[in-house]
């Protein structure tokens, strides 16, 4: 049982389509989404979902999993719903991977139906077995039976396989069940409470992003609000509609705070309908914190989680003491623990809201998840208060962006170059994004512009090396292995030189 922040019983639904059928039974005429032009009410979205339920059940896609590959826009929100309505599991992807990128997750997926839009049918189609159907949403919204029963949900089955990247540089995909996706958005809803029927929630998240389902597709159903979805992040739009929409609520990464503080047009006229913003994805800088407060007046809260946990863990909420350096307690329902013999060591979690495993992985699988307990694989510490602290990553790991990026993926681009011999990427400190990447390289004198356009061509742009720097050869562990820890020593001091000499 779950109690809310007013002290009354809070509703756990068994699937995120109990929260879209609930919230458009109450609020059939209110408006459910915006992107652009276009505007559904409840009623309106909740149909549309159910006719491209009905066209992939129709498919025999239940049980099975479903490849989004979708832009920002209502497209995604019908897609990600319907699917998951259909009895599949989404897959959703980033739709500027390159093709080198999506094959070995699609290979691990093996959907039954991708969807997508019509200039990337072209990408994905060479893929995928000719046994996958690639359609638009308009085309399953077309082909739609009408008013066929939907399956019957098993809330322990499978609803969403999230992938996130791996060390080996091949990516891992987590699997949730509906019960786990539904109850996390209850616990949220438990720390962070919306108001029923009166939040308008903006989106410029990319909405294939566990954290922008959790924050924004997921809350705004949940409270019956407005989800005003843009297609893309850029700072005069966002703001333009905030204030045009009166926003009330702003889920965002650290780097869009840093680029609103960054940018003229912010002032507190342009946000006062904001009741807070909310920061998740990657760790906000206190600096950031104190300078967004000051300029707006509204609160960010933080929190923690990951793909494999559904994805949220832990929360800062109003009325809640803000201590420096901690993304706040567990949710209710969620237990933390530290593995290690001192006040740090290994974040460990366990709930409702874990994963089942990885997709086809047991080894890993077996590795991540022990006795019930989640190892994130964070380095941390918890205070008196239950309140958790992230120090340190155990994992090969730099966030950039928001966006989780593991060097040795970049590495294995790298070393396929014919000019490099051996590569080692590292993640980079960055007051903007958080971390950026660097490329040290060695080999027989590799050109820049051509090792930068051979990534091009395979890595996502917030992949790719910012810079590249040529050695003739790269420092070593004492057992032989390339030195990432002297990598990064490298470029900081290249860093700090750079900027006595400006």
């Amino acid at each position: 049982m779950l109690i809310g922040a007013d002290g009354a019983r809070l509703w756990m639904p068994h699937t995120t389509i109990d929260i879209l059928d609930r919230t458009a039974a109450r609020w059939p005429g209110a408006v459910a989404l915006a992107c652009e032009d276009e505007r559904l009410t409840y009623a309106e979205y909740r149909e549309r979902v159910r006719a491209v339920a009905g066209a992939l059940a129709a498919r025999g896609v239940q049980g099975g999993r479903v490849a989004i590959v979708l832009r920002n826009g209502i497209d995604i929100a019908l897609a990600l719903f319907g699917v998951q309505a259909a009895g599949a599991a989404t897959a959703s992807l980033n739709p500027d991977y390159t093709p080198g990128e999506l094959a070995p997750i699609l290979s691990q997926v093996e959907p039954t139906v991708a969807i997508t839009h019509d200039d990337l049918r072209e990408t994905l189609a060479p893929l995928l077995p000719a046994t996958c159907a690639v359609l638009t949403v308009a085309e399953l919204e077309a082909e739609s039976p009408g008013t066929a029963a939907l399956p019957a949900i098993d809330p322990a089955s499978a609803a969403v396989l999230q992938f996130t990247g791996g060390t080996t540089g091949t990516p891992k995909g987590a699997l949730l069940s509906h019960r786990a996706v539904a109850t996390n958005v209850a616990q949220r809803e438990a720390v962070l409470p919306t108001r029923a029927g009166d939040e308008r929630i903006i989106c410029m998240m990319p909405l294939y992003h566990s954290f922008a389902a959790a924050m924004c597709l997921h809350m705004s159903a949940y409270c019956g609000g407005a989800l005003h979805i843009l297609p893309r992040y850029r700072p005069d739009w966002l703001l333009d509609t905030i204030a045009r929409e009166r926003i009330t609520r702003l889920p965002a990464g650290p780097t869009v705070f840093n680029s609103l503080l960054g940018f003229d047009g912010l002032n507190r006229e342009q946000v006062t309908s904001l009741v807070c913003a909310y920061s998740g994805s990657a760790p906000l800088p206190h600096d950031t914190l104190a300078r967004w407060e000051a300029a707006t007046g509204v609160p960010i809260y933080e929190g923690y989680g990951q793909s494999e946990a559904g994805p949220v863990l832990t929360y800062h909420g109003p009325g809640m003491a803000l201590k420096q350096g901690s993304v706040g307690p567990p949710l209710p329902l969620t237990e933390l623990r530290i593995d290690g013999e001192g006040p740090l060591g290994e974040v460990l979690a366990r709930g409702p809201q874990i994963m089942d495993g990885y997709l086809g992985r047991a080894e890993e699988t077996a590795d991540t998840l022990k006795d019930g307990w989640l190892h994130t694989g964070d380095i941390g510490r918890l205070d008196a208060d239950g309140y958790l602290f992230i120090e340190d990553r155990k994992k090969d790991m730099a966030i950039v962006g928001g966006y989780n990026v593991y060097p040795r993926e970049i590495d294995e681009v790298l070393n396929a170059h014919a000019k490099v011999r051996e590569a080692g990427a590292v993640g980079v400190p960055d007051a903007y994004r958080g971390e950026v990447i660097w490329a040290f390289v060695a080999g027989e004198a590799p050109d820049e512009a051509d090792v930068q356009a051979h990534c091009a061509e395979r890595l996502a742009k917030y992949k790719r090396p910012v810079r590249l720097v040529v050695l003739d050869a790269l420092p070593r562990t004492p057992v032989g292995k390339i030195d990432k820890q002297a990598l990064k020593a490298l470029a900081q001091a290249m860093r700090e030189e750079a900027e006595d000499a400006a």
